[in-house]
């Protein structure tokens, strides 16, 4: 296909000349817009944290939208005299880039000469003769431009001069620009071609600063100098230096280490993903990004660090922050520098992890609550830690990266902690539990209940020379009415003690988060109490006055990030408790179905009969009740093919065991099959129940591809969709990544690539290493309500290379492990940090 070239015409841009927008009005292809120029000296408009400056804009009511951006405005002999670079919004007003700098760009790279840019950190503004003659400019100097440049309306003003520029200390905002080396100017075009010309030279301005007219001389800086041509990737950040633009944003000095992706280790919070400049490291300056390197460098994996910065829209507040560093999820220190002749970033390796320093035992004692006489209260305190928990893959439809919470020590000889899953949701992560608020530890997940909202941790009690005491559970249910202590911590972790009442015993239902699904609890019973504290604290327990804990209080993350708070008794959970306590691991089996609590008086038109009735109130006078399966599960790999259950079905016994509270479930622990009597289309009858094992249901891999993290249906995911396309499903993916560009959205499911079936992970891999790098390829998907469609997406292992994550099931606790793809690596490949994963779900 022959291209034809558009000829550039700067000159051509006039007022009043007649001009055709070519582009993709309203994001529509092939639109052509007429309009007349009705300005050409307009300031850039303010975009944002990325905007021109110190350039005038063309303006005219070419009433062009979104999708025309960058297109060419060409004027009735087909040249080029601008480009669309913006509209106003609600308006027909549109704003174009004058080519005069474009064009001079252009000629240098066709004659291989280097495009020299001077600047001297001053940002200027075009302002109306009567602004600067408020402003001090004299009738005189006034008289003398009209006659020089008799079309002109304005002149050019400094609005900024950056702290420790080539200009600071010299001119000042407000100040009149007159001439530069001799030569007057009042356009943009003639003052940008001077500073281009004359960069490392030093320059003559002539200025007039409220009625006085003064000479100054700058030294023309280099911008390429002040323009971040590399960054640095570290323990998932991503670091470079301070950048003119952002400077002139804030209009500060610029220098300093500025933080433009704040993951990982740096991620202070779920707000916070950039914006900041990094004064200090570990208690070291880090004025530049080599000296921020240097430091880096020497600090071993795991460790503890202090880190002082400045938000960039908050300068004068300097805040430090405790950071756990993490070079393992993270390991390599790769350094990313632009490469302007083949138009990509090259990564190299440049420091490879310190390993981390073996723990010590410590020492420390429990804070004492004051002014509390309750021994029970007082007791209960040893018995807290504190849980941090850190994500470095965003995995089951989880949507943070780091929580913390108040776990309970169950068994302070074994080291075991018991937490909610809304604090450590899956076993991919880092845990520190912190001791008496003094000793931090690292934790590993043991266990983690598939229904009832909790995982059992383990740290290494070795470690902790403190009085930690182990929780008493009791055996006993609470029951409505009763009196209790509730001992809370708030979202701040701040203790609440309180003496309350149990208002309600009811079958908890979580509402599903239906964009994006993620672990919730079922099948539990949930407590609620008489007090205020219950709605703002997020952990904790229900106290007796004998010091015995009658219920754990957890925080549940439902749909939509809406977090419940509720109390769950203790005897629900002690056949798993028990057991660890016992130094045996429990492989418990469940039934993989959502039951739903069902009336007396909708049993009867369900077929229930009288006899059994009479029964459910004799068994459970309190609550009167049965149970219908309202959602069955999809069937796991390794589960029984045929559903024994269906939606529908009252459950009447379980093995001869009438079921009427979410206890007598517990039978399902220990048999692969139960003997049921149902009631199915108002007919009783007696089924075989098969049970699934709960050792496989949490995730165990993870693939990292073209930016989308896909993994085997989670059991969330099973719990809401009534057919699985494939065992291929994206749980997340990476904003900039092919993925995210090509609209690889999560919560879909991948079913073929380039029209081969893959079914599962491992052909799916399989498939994608025969693909080159940097070509097209597609996939066949199916949306999460069963619709089919297919994308094409381009390969980029250079910026985003395929990689693993695997558990590895032969250590005790479970260890994960990554696995980068062979075959870039082969290629010297070394990227970006893949970890860098954020949830998407638009």
């Amino acid at each position: 296909m022959k291209i034809m070239e558009l000829e550039l015409d700067p000159e051509g841009a006039q007022v009043g000349v007649e001009i055709k927008l070519l582009g993709n009005h309203a994001r529509e292809k092939y639109s052509f817009l007429s309009a007349l120029i009705s300005r050409v000296d307009r300031n850039a408009p303010e975009y944002g944290g990325y905007s021109d400056f110190n350039t005038n804009y063309i303006q005219a009511a070419a009433a062009a939208s979104g999708g025309s951006s960058g297109s060419p405005v060409v004027n009735a002999a087909g040249k080029v005299v601008a480009l669309q670079a913006g509209r106003r919004k609600g308006g027909w007003i549109n704003y174009f880039l004058p080519l005069y700098r474009p064009l001079r760009a252009l000629q240098c790279i066709q004659n291989d000469r280097p495009v020299t840019r001077g600047t001297i950190q001053t940002q200027w503004t075009i302002e109306p003769f009567d602004e600067c003659r408020r402003l001090g400019l004299t009738s005189e100097w006034e008289e003398h431009v009209r006659k020089m440049a008799p079309k002109e309306t304005g002149m050019l003003v400094a609005k900024i001069v950056l702290p420790e520029g080539p200009a600071d200390g010299k001119l000042q905002a407000g100040d009149i620009l007159l001439k530069v080396n001799g030569e007057l100017l009042t356009q943009f075009v003639r003052l940008d071609d001077i500073l281009d010309s004359n960069v490392d030279q030093k320059i003559r301005i002539s200025i007039q600063r409220h009625g006085k007219d003064l000479d100054v001389y700058c030294i023309v800086g280099d911008l390429h100098a002040i323009t971040p041509d590399r960054f640095v990737s570290v323990a998932g950040g991503t670091f470079h230096d301070l950048s003119y633009q952002q400077a002139r944003l804030y209009a500060i000095a610029c220098n300093g280490v500025y933080v433009c992706e704040a993951v990982g280790s740096f991620k202070i919070d779920d707000d916070t993903t950039s914006g900041w400049i990094v004064d200090s490291v570990d208690k070291r300056l880090t004025r530049n990004l080599q000296e921020f390197i240097e430091v880096m460098k020497t600090i071993p994996d795991r460790s503890k660090i202090v880190i002082a910065y400045r938000p960039i829209q908050y300068l004068h507040m300097t805040v430090t922050r405790v950071i756990d560093l993490d070079r393992h999820w993270h390991p390599m220190m790769s350094l990313a520098v632009r490469n302007d002749e083949t138009g990509v970033w090259n990564f190299s390796g440049i420091a490879n992890p310190i390993p981390a320093k073996p723990p010590a035992p410590q020492k420390a004692e429990f804070t004492q609550l004051g002014g509390n006489s309750q021994t029970a209260t007082a007791e209960i305190v040893r018995s807290f830690v504190r849980v941090s928990c850190t994500l470095p893959l965003k995995l089951d439809g989880f949507p943070k990266t780091k929580t913390t919470g108040c776990g309970l020590v169950i068994d302070a000889d074994k080291g075991l902690v018991f937490v909610s899953r809304a604090i450590v949701p899956h076993d991919l992560c880092d845990i520190n539990i912190t001791v008496a608020e003094s000793i931090i530890v690292t934790g590993k997940v043991v266990f983690m209940h598939p229904l009832q909202n909790y995982a059992i941790l383990r740290y290494d009690p070795g470690l902790v020379l403190a009085p930690v005491r182990s929780a008493q559970l009791s055996t006993e249910y609470i029951k409505q009415g009763q009196g209790t202590i509730f001992v809370g911590f708030d979202s701040n972790l701040r203790l609440a003690i309180t003496k309350t009442t149990v208002t309600q015993i009811t079958t908890g239902i979580i509402p599903v988060n239906a964009s994006a699904p993620r672990y919730r609890p079922i099948n539990i019973e949930s407590i609620m109490v008489d007090t205020e504290l219950s709605t703002i604290c997020t952990s904790g327990v229900l106290l007796g006055e004998d010091g015995i804990v009658q219920a754990f209080w957890l925080n549940i993350l439902g749909a939509d990030d809406c977090e419940y708070n509720l109390g769950l008794a203790t005897p629900s959970f002690l056949p798993v408790i028990s057991k660890f306590q016992q130094g045996v691991i429990p492989t418990l089996r469940i039934l993989n179905m959502e039951r739903c609590v069902l009336e007396m008086s909708d049993a009867r038109p369900r077929g229930v009969s009288n006899k059994w009735i009479n029964e459910v109130a004799k068994a459970d006078p309190s609550r009167q009740q049965l149970f219908i399966v309202g959602n069955l599960g999809r069937p796991l790999s390794f589960a029984h093919e045929d559903d024994d259950l269906r939606v529908g079905d009252v459950i009447l016994t379980l093995n001869e065991k009438l079921i009427t509270g979410v206890s007598d479930l517990d039978i399902m622990y220990d048999n692969e099959v139960l003997d049921a009597v149902i009631v199915r289309n108002e007919q009783e009858m007696h089924v075989k129940v098969h049970t699934v094992p709960t050792k496989d249901i949490e995730t165990d891999r993870a693939v990292v591809f073209c930016g989308a993290v896909l993994q085997k249906p989670h059991l969330a995911v099973r719990q809401q969709i009534s057919k699985l396309p494939s065992e291929i499903y994206v749980s997340a993916r990476s904003r900039g990544s092919p993925a995210h560009q090509y609209e690889l959205s999560p919560a879909n499911f991948i079913t073929a690539v380039n029209l081969v079936p893959t079914d599962d992970l491992d052909s799916f891999v399989q498939e994608v290493k025969k693909i080159p790098d940097n070509t097209y390829f597609s996939l066949r998907c199916v949306t999460f309500d069963n619709i089919p469609w297919i994308m094409t997406m381009k390969k980029n292992d250079h910026y985003f290379a395929m990689s693993e994550y695997v558990k590895d099931t032969s250590s005790s606790p479970a260890s994960w492990k990554v696995i980068t793809d062979e075959a870039s690596m082969a290629q010297g490949n070394i990227t970006a940090d893949a970890m860098d994963v954020e949830r998407d779900d638009c």
